[in-house]
């Protein structure tokens, strides 16, 4: 996931996670009690170039913020879209970014001169949502955004399978029958609830799509009533694969759909409460219990990239860590 650079980090305290989304970072410094000292968030660019210059920006403005030195930084972990080569934090195919293959770890860590992490950025929300929770109970992040995916975290740590694929939910086929995803199969999870899926099948303009279709939706829209209904199946179907296959305790959803609120998490828990009427051990299961909505706004993606970046080098601290401001 990274790379280690030749410098003397003893005395240094400060932990960065980065989020680099398609539009915005959202960076976090950490200091060594493990309380958010700094949160910044600033706009990502696009290309290699522009990734670089958005990550460094970055670091600088936490800095500012947080009022430390750059000699007080001890490690750096990035979270990123796309696949992440776990022996070299390279990125490859992160296509909301320009990005077809980017050594982070060397190009970032050659300036700031400190070790630097690379992981997925929705298995580093996991991370950081499992940190957050503070409980230690197993947990499953499903990420509702353009794209459905999951991180599954176990005695706090991210359970990855022998591949790295573990809680690609999104392109588990459960119609065959229905629309065609992008990955070439029928009736992917992703394409009932994914945001992109959602905003093409309704083909309106708006800014807001699926706020859009929720709207309508209330108004009575046919067209807005089915697609709500989707992504409520959808969903409550992923969160049905990440309990029968992992058995978490808890499927916390985050992503951008969450902005939703209320509206979302209770369409959810009706279709998971609908879906087993007519199963006694699907009812015993409680699913409709074991989903909470990932606060918006919260620096769980990161965080958990700081924790990354902690983990690769250092010990994480005891003490939970409580977001600030």
């Amino acid at each position: 996931m990274g790379r280690r650079v030749s410098s003397d980090l003893s005395g240094r305290s400060i932990r960065v996670g980065l989020d680099v989304g398609g539009t915005k970072t959202d960076a976090v410094a950490v200091d060594a009690d493990g309380d958010i000292v700094a949160r910044v968030r600033r706009p990502t660019g696009w290309g290699d170039e522009a990734v670089i210059a958005s990550i460094l920006d970055s670091v600088t403005a936490l800095a500012e913020e947080g009022g430390f030195a750059s000699s007080e930084l001890r490690s750096v972990g990035v979270g990123i879209p796309g696949l992440v080569e776990p022996a070299t934090g390279r990125v490859l195919h992160a296509v909301n970014l320009g990005v077809e293959s980017l050594d982070i770890p060397g190009r970032a860590g050659s300036v700031l001169r400190v070790p630097i992490a690379v992981e997925n950025d929705v298995k580093a929300a996991a991370l950081g949502a499992a940190a957050l929770r503070g409980d230690g109970a197993s947990m499953a992040y499903l990420n509702l955004g353009t794209g459905v995916a999951a991180g599954i975290v176990t005695d706090g740590r991210i359970w990855r399978g022998v591949h790295g694929t573990a809680g690609e939910v999104g392109h588990l086929s459960v119609d065959p029958a229905g629309r065609l995803c992008g990955c070439g199969q029928r009736g992917c999870v992703e394409t009932l609830c994914g945001g992109g899926a959602l905003a093409k099948a309704w083909g309106r303009p708006g800014a807001l799509p699926v706020r859009d279709i929720f709207e309508a939706a209330e108004s009575g829209d046919p067209h807005a009533l089915a697609l709500r209904s989707d992504l409520a199946r959808g969903a409550a179907a992923a969160v049905r694969i990440l309990v029968l296959s992992v058995d978490v305790e808890t499927v916390v959803i985050g992503g951008g759909l969450t902005a939703l609120g209320d509206r979302l998490h209770t369409d959810i828990v009706d279709a998971l409460r609908r879906e087993a009427e007519g199963s006694a051990f699907m009812r015993s299961l409680r699913l409709d219990e074991r989903i909470e909505l990932l606060p918006v706004g919260s620096p769980a993606a990161a965080l958990g990239a700081a924790l990354v970046g902690a983990s690769e080098h250092a010990p994480v601290p005891d003490k939970e860590i409580v977001p600030h401001g």
